[in-house]
């Protein structure tokens, strides 16, 4: 039950900022929503208990399946008993909503034409998770049309494309970021040559700031290694934006935005948009960044795949008061495609590999020393990962789910099922846990399944 301090503060700060601050309660309820990408602290960790702690055979009970929601790698989002996601159907880009209980379909807004995208990897339709915040929703498309909508009715409020408002330059495999609300702010990534992150009004879509990643050229330049790691190659010529989604970061009283650009990892001041670090070393020189960044005591991690890896960088304010981001180690070992990280009990999970495969890899976070590596097992292939009650959900592209047991000194598997009725393109879909359950997108399908423990 939502007490009524809890009920003002979330008045007063948005959905979004109030379940960061209220994060600590989370723990004493069983449920928890999912109301946007990587779950309540962007992390892709649930606070959730009471869930199963080891499946049956043949895999957690299928609750419910919804068809035809339309052509699509994005998560969905789950908050106050409805379920968002976005897809492409009959030459439209649209936004859906579910009620949670059964997934009957609520409302369907279109937003415009599909977008054509060249590269045909995850051309099907959106990346994006919807975010819930309040009474509304915001949602990117592929071309760059970020809108908001009524959760209660589709309607939509407010639109605004990035290329037409900032210049916008569209990366090789379209816009998959999903849009992070925090406080009365919209924070997305154009990635063009006017504004690297722009920070919107979230009630009229009008411009705060816009920030450019340019004007941090020399805060922190890491340097480029012989072998070079980081870099801006062919496929994101033209464009600072990846495909990763923003994080938001207290460091020191002061907010900031963390995100992994095409170019390099960076943080920008919450307040107007100025860039405050960078860290170059995880991105890649093909300018294809995917997942997003994890922020853990004052450290910052993130990763990319096409040969570079993932560096750890500690965050410290200098005597002049900038903020430094000094390297503390990196490693080639978690080359981190889209899958996604998670950190739990000292340790960073991921998918280490990219288009060329990979595995389920355990490394310690402080170090990034290799615990265990699952590389030329074909059991844990490459994939995406969530955790929540003690527990790591991880989707293979394969379409395989398995349940993971953490553990530094070895793998443990705790159950195993086969997504029935797999489309022909690759899963990249990740997991998502909310309210004992465990959603499985694949295309237009989505799959629900009961993971309570009883």
């Amino acid at each position: 039950m939502i007490t009524l301090a809890r009920m003002a503060v979330m008045k007063r700060f948005g959905t979004m900022a109030a379940a960061l601050l209220l994060a600590p309660f989370c723990g004493m309820s069983h449920g928890e929503d999912w109301p946007h990408w990587n779950g309540v602290r962007r992390n892709g960790t649930s606070a959730e208990k009471g869930l199963l702690q080891k499946w049956p055979e043949g895999g957690p009970a299928l609750k419910w399946r919804v068809d035809k929601l339309g052509g699509g790698d994005s998560a969905p989002s789950v908050a106050n008993g409805k379920i968002y996601g976005m897809g492409s159907r009959e030459g439209k880009e649209i936004v859906w909503a579910l009620a949670e209980k059964d997934g009957k379909v609520l409302w369907t807004t279109p937003l415009g034409e599909t977008y054509a995208q060249r590269m045909p990897q995850s051309k099907e339709g959106p990346g994006c998770t919807p975010t819930v915040d309040g009474e509304r929703i915001y949602v990117l498309g592929m071309g760059g049309n970020l809108a908001c909508l009524s959760n209660a009715s589709g309607k939509i409020e407010w639109q605004k494309n990035l290329t037409k408002e900032f210049a916008g330059q569209i990366p090789m495999w379209s816009y998959r970021e999903s849009p992070l609300v925090d406080g009365d702010k919209v924070i997305v990534t154009p990635g063009g040559p006017k504004a690297t992150m722009v920070a919107l009004n979230k009630l009229t879509g009008a411009t705060i700031w816009e920030s450019k990643l340019e004007e941090a050229a020399a805060a922190n330049p890491a340097p480029m290694p012989a072998g070079g790691r980081g870099g801006f190659g062919r496929f994101g010529a033209g464009s600072t934006a990846g495909y990763a989604s923003a994080i938001p970061v207290e460091f020191e009283g002061e907010r900031q935005y963390v995100q992994l650009t095409a170019k390099a990892l960076i943080g920008v001041s919450a307040k107007d948009g100025k860039v405050l670090w960078r860290y170059n070393a995880p991105a890649n020189r093909n300018g294809i960044a995917c997942s997003s960044p994890i922020y853990l005591d004052g450290q910052v991690f993130a990763a990319s795949a096409y040969g570079a890896g993932g560096g750890l960088a500690k965050l410290t304010r200098e005597a002049d008061g900038k903020i430094n981001a000094k390297e503390v180690y990196f490693t080639n070992k978690m080359q981190n495609h889209h899958g996604g990280m998670v950190i739990t009990d000292g340790c960073l999970y991921g998918a280490n590999g990219g288009n060329e495969g990979g595995a389920l890899i355990c490394l310690d976070f402080q170090t990034g020393k290799v615990l265990w590596d699952k590389r030329g097992d074909k059991k844990v292939a490459k994939g995406s990962i969530a955790l929540a009650d003690g527990r790591i959900y991880y989707r293979q592209e394969s379409g395989t789910v398995v349940l993971v047991e953490p553990n530094k000194e070895k793998y443990i598997e705790q159950g195993r099922f086969e997504q029935a009725d797999r489309s022909n393109s690759p899963a990249w879909a990740h997991p998502v846990i909310a309210n004992g359950k465990l959603y499985i997108r694949d295309q237009g399908l989505l799959f629900c399944h009961d993971i309570q423990g009883k």
